[in-house]
């Protein structure tokens, strides 16, 4: 989630303060995902709210204790705080609250399902897993992105695709990117999978080959990566059989293209020049 000018700041001054929130002991992060994805949602359906709350003439503490009014015994004390926090800040634009709101809740989501390897990696992966459903399953695709559906059938829609298959995160993730800040819910998805790998210092590659990796190719490539980026990389596999051999490797903006079918089509540029 990309903000400039004050936005940018007090965005930061947020997360740093989300991240001291959950270095405390007894800190439920799950809960108080919850409770900040449930402001930002206020916050986009009530434009009045949402104006007062960003108004840069109104004073902070002013704001501070309006909404501590209006959600005291809603959230948890920490929410709460974050909450007045936010208010305090000064924005570039009054949505720009919301979205980071719903940003750290996601980031809160993310470290509840913990803080190890094993953990990191298996959030990752049932992340893009269900990235890829949505992106590839027409029929599911559809029925997420139904609006004549409420987003209450959708979300139960998502817990039954879900269900004993994956953490308790990442149904909450998959959940929120119903009715969250991006247009799609693979657009979500996808930032979803960018703020999970960020919240522990990661990057994430998509890695597109014709036939799938053998988990001693993946783990080689992985590393390879995380040399060249000087921190770890996580991968994700997609098999695409019409790149006939080689791949291609997508990492934020660069892309690393050494696929059959790139350089068949770099011959055919020299050619045709």
């Amino acid at each position: 989630m990309t903000m400039r000018g004050a936005s940018a700041g007090s965005r930061a001054d947020l997360v740093d303060r989300l991240e001291a929130v959950l270095g405390g002991a007894g800190t439920d992060a799950a809960g108080l995902g919850d409770d900040l994805f449930g402001v930002a949602s206020v916050l986009r359906g009530e434009p009045g709210l949402r104006r007062v709350a960003t108004d840069v003439s109104t004073d902070a503490d002013a704001k501070a204790g309006l909404v501590r009014n209006i959600f005291e015994g809603r959230l948890s004390p920490a929410a709460l705080d974050l909450v007045a926090e936010g208010v305090r800040r000064r924005w570039t634009s009054s949505r720009d609250l919301a979205d980071t709101l719903e940003e750290l809740g996601v980031m809160a989501v993310v470290r509840s399902a913990g803080d190890s390897p094993s953990d990191t990696a298996r959030l990752s992966d049932e992340l893009f897993a269900v990235h890829r459903l949505v992106d590839e399953d027409a029929g599911v695709r559809a029925a997420l992105t139904d609006s004549s559906r409420s987003v209450a059938d959708r979300r139960r829609l998502v817990a039954t695709l879900l269900d004993g298959r994956a953490l308790p995160a990442t149904l909450t993730l998959a959940q929120q990117a119903l009715s969250g800040s991006y247009r799609t819910p693979g657009v979500a998805l996808e930032a979803y999978e960018r703020t999970a790998a960020a919240v522990h210092h990661q990057r994430v590659a998509e890695v597109y080959v014709a036939q799938e990796l053998s988990a001693t190719e993946q783990t080689r490539l992985q590393q390879a990566l995380s040399r060249q980026y000087g921190r770890e990389v996580h991968v994700n596999v997609v098999v695409e059989p019409g790149l006939l051999g080689g791949m291609r490797v997508e990492i934020g903006e660069d892309v690393i293209d050494g696929t059959v079918a790139a350089r068949l089509d770099e011959a055919r540029r020299r050619l045709a020049g």
